[in-house]
């Protein structure tokens, strides 16, 4: 004869087998995509890890090719990172690394690609700047005022605003338009303020232009 015990625990059992008959597929799915996603969110992670070291040595490489001089061993290193490793800030680094070596070996063109790639598709606003900036001196250098001046259109992080009107004031000068530059150095003149002494070279162009920067404004235009 069954006890009372006996009767509620058989009812408990018969209400655990009707909820998990209606629910327990569900729970099951969930169950799957729940590890299932830790186990792919681990996998990404290692993955990462890894694609982090095989780029950092890959970076090693290419610091070895700048290092030694040789361009032709630069272009590769630096197109193999590109190939591999292109979305990594490694990538980046080379390309800017890279660039240094090309224009001081006379490859102009090779040293303008590897910027204008990180300049349009760096991750970092940082190292897009840098690029940009490189990439406008090099065009200021071969008198391509119009395109340097395109390169520094742009918006520039606060960091980087001053040093690019101060880079965009050069470039207007050597195009002969004065008036433009000295705006443009008044504004670097400004954003230097925490840089004393890049700001006394850019007071230092004012100055040259007959502009004080300590009386004037942004907003003046020379006579």
């Amino acid at each position: 004869m069954a006890t009372p015990l006996d009767l509620e625990e058989q009812e408990q059992l018969d209400q655990i087998k009707h909820f998990w008959k209606t629910w327990g597929n569900l729970i099951s799915w969930v169950l799957i995509a729940i590890l299932g996603s830790y186990a792919a969110w681990n996998g990404y992670q290692y993955w990462e890890r890894s694609q982090a070291a095989k780029a950092s040595a890959l970076y090693d490489e290419v610091e070895r090719a700048v290092s030694s001089g040789d361009v032709s061993r630069v272009e590769r290193s630096l197109a193999d990172m590109k190939d591999k490793f292109g979305s990594t800030q490694f990538a980046q680094q080379s390309a800017l690394l890279a660039a240094k070596t090309l224009q001081a070996q006379g490859k102009t063109d090779a040293a303008r690609d590897a910027l204008s790639w990180v300049a349009n598709g760096a991750s970092d606003k940082a190292y897009r700047d840098i690029a940009r900036m490189r990439l406008a001196a090099l065009h200021l250098d071969a008198k391509a005022y119009d395109e340097a001046l395109k390169q520094l259109g742009g918006e520039f992080t606060p960091a980087m605003m001053g040093l690019a009107a101060d880079l965009r004031g050069d470039v207007l000068q050597a195009k002969g338009q004065n008036a433009e530059a000295i705006v443009a150095y008044q504004q670097a003149w400004q954003k230097l303020a925490d840089t004393p002494d890049y700001r006394r070279l850019v007071q230092a162009k004012l100055n040259a232009l007959g502009i004080d920067p300590d009386a004037a404004t942004v907003s003046e235009t020379p006579k």
